[in-house]
C-alpha cells in the first residue's frame, strides 16, 4: 500500500514539474517575441503603431525619440545615429549568420542605388561579434557595392532598441526620430515599398541625390 502512494506522489511530483517547465517555456517565448504597439488602428491612443497590412510595417502615430546609439564605419571612425540626423536614415539591424538578412540585403543595396544616400541613408549595423572581417567577406559574396560598413562593437545596439531579433529595420526621419519599424526581412527595392517609403518620409518621386 505505501508502495502504492509513493508511486502516486511521486507521479504528482512529475506532473507539477512539467507543468512548471510548459509555463516557463510560454513565459520565455512571450519575452522573445513580442512585437511592440504594432496592432491599433487609426484612432489609436498617443504613441501607437498603425500597420501597413501588405507588407507588415508599423507607423507610429507619434515619432518616438531614438536612444543614443554609437558605432564605427568600415575605416574605424567613431559615429553616432545623430550625426545622420540632416536626412532620413533606413537603420537596418542584421548579422551576417542571418539566413533572412543574407536574402533581403541585396535588395537594400539596390534601394539605397536607386534612392541616392543624400535622401535616403540606408544604414545597415552590423551586431556580429567578429567585427569588420565577417562583414567584409558578406558585402564581397553578394556583391554588395552601394551600401557602406557599419559595425556595433559595443553589442548593444539591438538591446537599447528594443529588436526582438535580426534583421529588425527602424525608419527615422530626418530629425532623428523613429516613425516606423519592420520585423522581419523586406524587398526593400520593390516599387510598392519605395512608395511607401517616400510617402512616410515625405521624399519627392524625382531623380535620386547624390551617391555616399
Amino acid at each position: 500500500m505505501r508502495s502504492t502512494n509513493d508511486s502516486i506522489l511521486r507521479m504528482r511530483k512529475i506532473a507539477i514539474a512539467l507543468i512548471g517547465v510548459a509555463a516557463a517555456a510560454i513565459v520565455i517565448v512571450l519575452v522573445f517575441y513580442r512585437v511592440p504597439e504594432q496592432t491599433s488602428g487609426p484612432n489609436g491612443g498617443d504613441g501607437a503603431a498603425t500597420s501597413s497590412e501588405n507588407f507588415a510595417f508599423s507607423f507610429f502615430d507619434r515619432p518616438r525619440a531614438v536612444p543614443e546609439l554609437t558605432m564605427v564605419d568600415e575605416k574605424g571612425r567613431a559615429l553616432s545615429i545623430a550625426d545622420f540626423h540632416d536626412r532620413p536614415v533606413l537603420l537596418n539591424i542584421w548579422a551576417t549568420w542571418c539566413v533572412p538578412c543574407r536574402k533581403e540585403m541585396p535588395s537594400l543595396d539596390r534601394l539605397q542605388a536607386a534612392m541616392g544616400a543624400s535622401n535616403l541613408l540606408v544604414l545597415p549595423l552590423s551586431i556580429d561579434r567578429q567585427g569588420l572581417t565577417v562583414v567584409r567577406k558578406f558585402y564581397d559574396e553578394l556583391g554588395l557595392s552601394s551600401l557602406a560598413i557599419y559595425l556595433d562593437p559595443a553589442g548593444d545596439a539591438a538591446s537599447k532598441l528594443n529588436t526582438v531579433g535580426v534583421p529588425t529595420t527602424l525608419l527615422i526621419d530626418a530629425k532623428g526620430r523613429e516613425i516606423g519599424r519592420k520585423i522581419g526581412p523586406a524587398e526593400w527595392d520593390s516599387p510598392e515599398v519605395i512608395a511607401l517609403l517616400r510617402e512616410h518620409f515625405e521624399l519627392s518621386a524625382g531623380a535620386p541625390g547624390a551617391s555616399q
